[in-house]
């Protein structure tokens, strides 16, 4: 076979070309030109073409073993500069396998045969190896001579990917808006030159870019709109995902964030990507510091610091040495050998430019120097630290805060202290007001919670119930505070939702058949992703929350008494305001109280399913009495003495929130209103002003007995109500029922999901009514009834954010709910709710008609939320 240089070797050119555009397909050119011809020089081009495509396509030993051997035939045939690109494009490949040392080995052997654009391109290789190795301001003086070379040749190929790589630099060095600049120009050059590979990859960058900038909306949807343009290209995709899991713990989504490093680092140790891979483990100890298991974080990070030094990449070895360090910390060591391994790895971070871990490192060395009594370094460390608050990431603004709080405590200035955990907290509130989508709020309120528990210790310190009410209400469901972040009229997330409802309820008649529903369950589970995923593109409305009012509060509750429980270490501790005078109570401890609520749920869940003897039921009922007793004397007898037998505002803390509270005997008779938060309730009771005119929407949803009579029953009490019962109430009527409704009663079947919160539903004609369905109402009922079972419990986050039907409904304005947190019985449901409504049509308060028709009927298990 004979050399046809206007044929093989320019396939083979063009196979190089394509190999970072389509791999696949260059890949396959490069076999035939291998397989058409024994020329020397198209042989060592296909070969080259064969390992680019091969570390695009996530398999970094194939690359290596087909650039290594493009080399050699190079060499044998005297072809000095196809060699010497083969040795350029092999500098990558060694880099992503972790050997630095070897990539610029390879880059010096190189750089005597390149000239013009190629020398250029080189130069770009090298730039990426010392940002590899932690060399920040070496690389960008590599990429600025690579891109002015380029550019003379006029390659917009290589212009291109030069300006994603040092876009990603820049980012990097927090030069993040210089980046976007970068980047967005790299588009625009691919574009422009058809290279739209290369410009999704340069969108890549810019979500993180947008992530690091902290605007996680905006870094999702772009991490969503590339990952379905890459498909599963190899290598690049798993880069791609580690950037997504760094955006998901930004927002403290960490269950999420280690699913996904869990699979990406599978697939970078199949692929041989040893840099990346010590780069995922990395990011897979910071996700376990997150998720409090400092063990893990321990082991991980150690294991990826010597990952780094085994590579060369002394940088990143520090960067993990910091996890271990935050680790340390966070189990509770307080050693002089922590503290100077702590300020010696915040040094050498500062001069890396690391600037983020290096201020975390030092708040780390300040705390722990403030443990030892070294209060001159501790004081030393933390000034320092606290310079990084007004900049940077919210997690770090927000330690920088506490540092700062931590140093004017050891100048014994409380009250500058005060202020800057004060301060701390609007950083962390903007930033969650920032996110419109209200699981990534519930979850980003967590870079809250050491500044709260800090503030909450010197306000217990003060022994001023007024200063205790202020903080524990300062990080209290601060979502459910924000104004509703509504997503835009989307019918691709309509039309979505429309067929999780309908695979839904195919699975829920399978099951029921027992039918195989492995394929409608994997369905399922992929409409929910989506959803969830294009649910985090929302914006925030960056409203601040609105703070309590002492004097507001008094003046709203009138003859009310307020009972606010808060978790204080592992002790209950109760706020307590009656006529302007607010005290301050110890009670027993957490645990306690839930293991009585155990038991309290445990009796009801018995006694509504009717199942065993008359005398196992009688035994269920004096369970229940028994530990509805204990708990009564841990939690409310204790208060009796400055509530009286006042209605009651109790504001609950962490579990307790699934109290059923008409089961306890000292409020069993009484008018009882449950709320978030006292805030919450203010801004409830401030509401309840304004009626509306929507009138009464009735709805009944299939399979439960009592539904159908209990909304016949009820519209001829509220004529002229619209009422939707069978095929009528499907999730559209009853969605556009509801919208602007001052009065909705609904009596359906509920779930609430512990696993996923946000997909708790009602269920209706066509399948489930989820909260991703409420959050599309423009205006909630007023006053809602959900007559069926569990339709009140949420899932509680720190700071008691919670999620879940109920609390969804808060959220987007209703007033007043009134649901159940256990099962109760189709007959004793609506016999209750007739009462119910009986009183209500009365002009009597919801908590009011509620309390009434609980005595009357005997029913429990049903509870007010909201004004009251």
């Amino acid at each position: 076979m004979g050399e046809d240089l206007s044929g093989q070797l320019a396939a083979a050119e063009h196979a190089v070309n394509l190999a970072s555009v389509d791999p696949e397909r260059a890949r396959a050119e490069a076999e035939a030109v291998l397989a058409a011809t024994d020329a020397p020089e198209s042989l060592v081009v296909a070969s080259r073409a064969l390992g680019l495509a091969y570390r695009e396509l996530g398999d970094a030993d194939a690359a290596d073993q087909y650039l290594r051997k493009a080399i050699r035939r190079a060499e044998a045939a005297g072809l000095d500069r196809r060699a010497g690109e083969a040795r350029m494009s092999l500098v990558g490949v060694l880099a992503d396998r972790g050997d630095l040392a070897a990539a610029l080995a390879e880059a010096d052997a190189a750089a005597p045969v390149l000239r013009g654009a190629d020398a250029g391109r080189l130069l770009a290789q090298r730039a990426l190896v010392l940002g590899r190795a932690g060399r920040l301001d070496d690389a960008l003086a590599s990429y600025r001579e690579a891109l002015r070379q380029v550019r003379q040749e006029r390659d917009p190929r290589f212009e291109a990917g030069i300006l994603n790589n040092l876009g990603t630099l820049q980012v990097y060095r927090g030069e993040v808006r210089l980046a976007e600049a970068t980047l967005r120009r790299c588009v625009e050059v691919a574009s422009r030159a058809g290279l739209n590979h290369l410009a999704t990859l340069a969108r890549a960058n810019l979500a993180f870019a947008a992530m690091r900038r902290g605007d996680i909306p905006r870094a999702l949807a772009l991490f969503d709109e590339v990952e379905n343009a890459l498909d599963t290209t190899g290598g690049r995709v798993a880069s791609i995902r580690l950037d997504r899991a760094e955006a998901l713990l930004t927002v403290r989504l960490v269950g999420e964030a280690r699913t996904v490093l869990a699979s990406t680092i599978e697939s970078l140790k199949a692929g041989g990507f040893a840099a990346d891979l010590a780069e995922a483990r990395l990011m897979l100890a910071r996700a376990e510091l997150q998720d409090e298991d400092s063990e893990a974080a321990t082991r991980t990070a150690v294991a990826a610091r010597d990952d780094f030094a085994r590579q060369g990449r002394v940088g990143w070895a520090v960067l993990a040495e910091y996890i271990a360090v935050q680790a340390r910390a966070d189990s509770g060591e307080r050693s002089e050998q922590l503290l100077l391994v702590a300020q010696r790895v915040a040094g050498e971070l500062a001069r890396r430019g690391w600037a983020v871990p290096a201020a975390h490192s030092r708040i780390v060395a300040g705390r722990v120097a403030v443990a030892l009594g070294r209060l001159t370094v501790a004081e030393r460390e933390l000034a320092e630290a606290g310079s990084a608050r007004n900049s940077g990431p919210v997690g770090l603004r927000a330690s920088a805060w506490e540092a700062t709080a931590l140093h004017r405590l050891a100048q014994h200035d409380r009250r500058g202290a005060r202020a800057a955990l004060v301060a701390g907290l609007r950083v962390v509130e903007e930033h969650t007001a920032s996110l419109g989508c209200t699981e990534l709020r519930v979850h980003a309120a967590e870079w809250g919670q050491d500044l709260a528990s800090l503030g909450l210790y010197l306000a217990f310190q003060s022994r001023r119930p007024r200063a205790v009410l202020a903080w524990a209400e300062r990080w209290r469901a601060g979502a459910l505070r924000l104004a509703p972040a509504r997503p835009p009229h989307d019918p691709w997330l309509a039309e979505t939702l429309a067929e999780l409802r309908g695979v839904v309820d195919e699975l829920t008649k399978a099951a029921a058949e027992g039918a195989e529903t492995r394929a409608l369950r994997t369905t399922q589970v992929r409409l929910e992703r989506e959803v969830r995923q294009r649910s985090r593109h929302t914006r925030g409305a960056r409203h601040q929350p609105s703070r309590l009012s002492v004097r507001e509060l008094v003046e709203a509750l009138g003859e009310r008494a307020l009972i606010e429980l808060i978790r204080y270490d592992e002790t209950l501790v109760a706020v307590t305001a009656v006529e302007g005078r607010f005290r301050l109570w110890p009670l027993g401890g957490y645990d306690d109280a839930l293991r009585a609520m155990g038991a309290m749920r445990f009796f009801l869940h018995r006694l509504a399913r009717r199942h065993g003897t008359a005398a196992s039921l009688e035994a269920a009922r004096k369970g229940l009495r028994h530990a509805a007793d204990q708990l009564d004397a841990d939690v409310l007898r204790p208060l009796r003495g400055a509530v009286g037998d006042r209605e009651l505002v109790i504001v609950p803390t962490g579990r307790l929130h699934a109290l059923p509270w008409s089961a306890l005997p000292s409020i069993a008779d009484r008018p009882v209103t449950i709320a978030p938060s006292a805030q919450v309730w203010l801004n409830a009771t401030g509401a309840t002003r304004r009626r509306r005119n929507g009138g009464a929407v009735l709805i009944a949803g299939p399979g439960l007995d009592h539904a159908d009579a209990e909304v016949t029953a009820l519209h001829a009490r509220y004529e002229p109500a619209v009422a939707l019962t069978g095929e009528e109430a499907s999730a559209d009527a009853v969605r556009t029922a509801l919208d602007g409704a001052d009065l909705a009663h609904i009596a359906a079947h509920g779930r609430f999901r512990t696993d996923n919160p946000l997909f708790s539903f009602l269920y209706l004609a066509d399948g489930p009514f989820m909260v991703y369905d409420l959050e599309r109402l423009a205006s909630a009922p007023r006053q809602l009834v959900l007559s069926a079972c569990d339709t009140a419990l949420s899932a509680v986050r720190p700071g008691d954010e919670l999620t879940g039907v109920a609390s969804a409904f808060l959220s987007l304005g209703t007033e007043t709910l009134v649901a159940s947190v256990t099962p109760v019985h189709d007959d004793e449901t609506r016999e209750l709710m007739v009462a119910f409504h009986d009183r209500l049509a009365a002009d009597l308060s919801p908590a009011r008609a509620l309390a009434e028709a609980t005595r009357t009927s005997g029913v429990l298990g049903f509870v007010c939320f909201g004004a009251g």
